[in-house]
């Protein structure tokens, strides 16, 4: 049982909201039951802190108080548990296959993987640019689902030269350029731009088709997580 916030392994768990020591020590947290059991069914929990007098179904943990479970999640409302949990490890790429071109707003990131996986989608390319992966508003966003999808990050104008010659027909996003309504059965590469800047020029440059959402011409632009998402729908019933 740990009950005080000067603990120095609770000090030092704490450090892990911040990108710099998550990328130092290769670390971050999960919380929620439901984050909590998706990180154990991949083995990648180092460690479970659970509110005192809550029932234990986690295996083994430690014990800890609301305040410590607040202060480790940064969470205003303390979650009852939570995991410090290791980075997940890259595969290789492969599946139909998102590229996601700098995007900034950890919500957008956290609700595309969702539907990236709600789409059978196997992997997701993130431009370095793009928000931290294990961001925490991006965990809780995507409600899990970063353990059920590839994530790699590799910048873009390196990685589809490569899927072209595996046959990869690369769709881009763009509202000044022609658009084709034509989808093809082929394995693909969706690309989605930044919510400021869209995809940039160069990046577009490489792309076989453009593709657009058809919307009332009141509405001049999606949301990025909902543009993507329904692109993303579009290309999967096909």
């Amino acid at each position: 049982m740990i009950e005080s916030l000067q603990n120095e392994k609770i000090k030092n768990y704490a450090k892990l909201n911040d990108k710099k020591y998550r990328d130092q020590t290769r670390m971050f947290i999960a919380p929620g039951k439901h984050l909590v059991e998706e990180a154990l069914k991949n083995e990648i929990v180092k460690e479970v802190f659970l509110l005192k007098d809550e029932a234990n179904i986690y295996g083994e943990v430690t014990f800890v108080t609301s305040d410590i479970l607040k202060k480790l999640s940064g969470l205003t409302s303390a979650p009852k548990v939570l995991a410090i949990c290791q980075k997940i490890e890259p595969k290789p790429i492969k599946g139909n296959i998102l590229i996601l071109d700098d995007i900034s707003d950890p919500g957008n990131l956290g609700t595309i993987i969702r539907s990236a996986v709600a789409f059978n989608y196997e992997t997701i390319i993130l431009s370095p640019k793009t928000v931290d992966l294990y961001n925490p508003k991006v965990i809780r966003a995507a409600e899990g689902m970063i353990f059920n999808i590839n994530i790699v990050i590799k910048d873009p104008l390196e990685i589809i030269p490569t899927l072209k010659e595996d046959n990869y027909l690369i769709y881009g996003t763009d509202l000044k350029k022609e658009s084709s309504t034509e989808i093809s059965k082929t394995k693909h590469a969706l690309i989605i731009g930044s919510e400021a800047a869209g995809i940039k020029p160069e990046i577009l440059e490489l792309c076989d088709k453009n593709i657009l959402i058809k919307m009332n011409p009141k509405c001049e632009s999606l949301n990025a997580a909902v543009a993507a998402s329904i692109l993303m729908y579009q290309l999967n019933i096909n």
